[in-house]
């Protein structure tokens, strides 16, 4: 079941096109992998399906849901509750610990303070930095934040998880450790992602692959089958 859908999406900042009439779905459990060079409209993508950009031409849905003709408020609740986002530094707030941070959407949503910890306190055990609870984003390696921040996208249970570059910034090591334990989560809780890479090896982890290329679907690469191996067992 198709869960999201793009059609005739355009996108532009000022004269610069960036999305030209993208045309794409995303099926429901799904792992797809937008992927292309620097520039080419990637991450514009993700925030018009994500529903923090409005396109400029196309229509954008999630299940029956029009969301380019949402206001920013409904689109801002659908983000709190059955949306994750999940960018390349994280993005913690440097003055909250990591479970502070990961409870964060929690409370905002109207959960209680208590409840609100217990679970942050579980998803970062799930992402295996529980003993990081009670630690600031400025004491944490690069790797030990994305964690958090992996956490904190997830702590609501969203339906769909959008990535932009999540391990843009981690050496290949931690990246690949990330990866596995993110697509390890997402897979036993049946969430959708759309992960947005130029990154290859990233792109392996992912179900499907479609490449973009100068704010347009490549039809060469339209539909690509990512090379499991080991990524996806």
């Amino acid at each position: 079941m198709t869960i999201l859908r793009a059609r005739g999406v355009v996108k532009s900042y000022g004269p610069t096109p960036a999305l030209r009439g993208v045309t794409i779905d995303v099926a429901e459990g799904e792992i797809l992998a937008v992927t292309g060079p620097s520039g080419c409209g990637k991450s514009t993508l993700l925030h018009c399906l994500a529903g923090i950009l409005r396109p400029d031409a196309g229509e954008v849905s999630y299940g029956e849901h029009r969301l380019d003709t949402w206001s920013e408020r409904m689109r801002a609740k659908l983000r709190r509750t059955e949306f994750g986002v999940l960018f390349q530094f994280g993005q913690l707030v440097a003055e909250l610990t990591a479970a502070e941070n990961v409870a964060l959407p929690l409370l905002l949503a109207g959960t209680g303070r208590r409840e609100a910890r217990t679970a942050a306190v579980q998803w970062l055990d799930r992402l295996g930095v529980a003993d990081l609870a009670d630690t600031r984003p400025g004491e944490m390696s690069g790797g030990q934040q994305q964690r958090c921040a992996t956490a904190r996208a997830l702590v609501t249970e969203p339906r769909v998880l959008f990535a932009d570059e999540p391990t843009g910034a981690l050496d290949s090591r931690t990246s690949e450790q990330l990866l596995g334990e993110l697509v390890r989560v997402v897979r036993d809780q049946r969430t959708t992602v759309v992960l947005i890479t130029h990154d290859a090896t990233v792109a392996g982890y992912a179900d499907r692959e479609v490449p973009l290329r100068d704010g347009v679907l490549d039809p060469s690469g339209l539909g690509l089958t990512a090379i499991s191996g080991r990524h996806n067992r």
